[in-house]
């Protein structure tokens, strides 16, 4: 049987996430396409096959030019194009026209603008003196053979595997994504689309879970409904125990047909906390069968969504070998003065609007945990950390974005 923590036992949302990136182990590497690796998270170095550039190249179309000869009158002795090199080497009191990202001819040490020039066909009329090195880009400026392009740890985004690409690798070592079981419970719930009766609503926490763990990285298998009854219950969540997360919704408090956690109990599931100190969330499950994560979250869908962006996100992206796994808050300013709780931390639906640089962050109306359809309009999540009183407007706050929540 799973012991229940009291009210005064409740573990803040800072200790609750140490315990949750605590247990966590990260998983094996595999061998990755770099077609195939936008999202997943690096397991080794990656390192510049090539210099790059490869060669020293024009940051400019103009001419190429020796820049002890400017300012001066140079014959223009011979072109280059952007992927062919010079037929020859550049030669003192000579010039050739380039291209920008044309190789720069041997002999050739500075690049003129076409602009700054007046080319008289066969010569060009160079004013100004040419500083050594202008608009030449240097063999290898950009990163050298053998240096680290993106490090172990991090998220593979299109600009990183832009960068990637551009230096040769062709395979990376990532870690293997995390199989992820998603079980609802709950006598009352039906899939959008079937017939309502009276008492019953329409199941939505499967939906936003598998959508939010699939953004993070994970292998998310199809959400499983189940009723309240123990035998459907027994049959679920051992199939998704044999993945390397479970994540259950709803049946994790304290009522009669709240099956979750004696159910999971009897399967052998080693509870490492139930009940975290803020709202909406609180009744909230963790611990491990063996090697698979655990998490019973809340059924109320708000709560649902916050147990998630708090806790089982971080775990998710632990578990890939992320180097910042836990949430990433920005800070931003109170547009109205907000209640705090004495014993909990609140994490409340809020519009954004920017003044100058500034976030301003307005609390929506209707913060109940049930009220799914009022969170549409939020941009974010506020912090309300627990204490006496209130927080005038204008207090710096912390907010969790409620879009692009994969991080990097």
């Amino acid at each position: 049987m799973c012991s229940v923590l009291a009210v005064a036992e409740l573990l803040t949302v800072e200790d609750a996430l140490a315990r949750v990136l605590a247990a966590v182990r990260p998983l094996e590497s595999e061998p990755v396409a770099l077609s195939d690796a936008s999202g997943r998270v690096l397991a080794k170095d990656a390192l510049a096959v090539v210099d790059l550039p490869r060669f020293a190249s024009s940051a400019m179309d103009g001419f190429a030019v020796q820049a002890a000869d400017t300012p001066g009158t140079l014959p223009v002795v011979g072109q280059v194009a952007a992927g062919r090199p010079a037929e020859r080497a550049l030669g003192p009191g000579e010039a050739m026209t380039i291209s920008t990202g044309g190789v720069v001819p041997e002999g050739a040490d500075a690049v003129v603008p076409i602009e700054l020039v007046a080319d008289r066909g066969g010569t060009v009329v160079i004013p100004q003196a040419a500083p050594h090195g202008a608009n030449v880009r240097p063999r290898g400026g950009d990163a050298n053979a053998g240096e680290v392009v993106v490090a172990a740890g991090t998220p593979l985004t299109p600009p990183r595997l832009a960068a990637l690409a551009s230096t040769g690798v062709t395979t990376l070592l990532c870690a293997r994504r995390p199989r992820v079981a998603i079980v609802s419970t709950g006598t009352e719930l039906r899939r959008p689309g079937e017939q309502l009766r009276e008492g019953e609503i329409y199941e939505s926490n499967g939906l936003m879970l598998a959508a939010l763990l699939t953004d993070a990285g994970a292998n998310v298998g199809l959400p499983v409904h189940v009723e309240d009854e123990p035998a459907a219950h027994e049959s679920a969540l051992a199939g998704g125990l044999e993945g390397d997360v479970l994540v259950t919704s709803g049946g994790v408090s304290v009522g009669p047909h709240d099956l979750v956690r004696d159910t999971l109990a009897r399967l052998g599931f080693d509870e490492a906390f139930w009940g975290v100190a803020m709202r909406p969330g609180k009744p909230l499950s963790f611990g491990r069968r063996g090697d698979t994560l655990v998490f019973g979250l809340p059924g109320n869908p708000v709560s649902s969504l916050v147990g998630a962006l708090l806790f089982l996100l971080p775990a998710v992206r632990a578990l890939q070998g992320h180097r910042h796994p836990e949430p990433q808050f920005g800070v931003g300013t109170l547009a109205a003065p907000t209640a705090r709780r004495s014993s909990r931390d609140d994490f409340q639906r809020a519009a954004v609007d920017r003044t100058g640089d500034d976030v301003v962050l307005s609390p929506l109306t209707g913060q109940e945990s049930h009220m799914i359809a009022r969170a549409a309009a939020a941009d974010v999540l506020v912090h309300i950390p627990r204490g006496a009183g209130e927080l005038p407007a204008g207090s710096r706050v912390r907010y969790l974005p409620l879009d692009g929540l994969a991080g990097a």
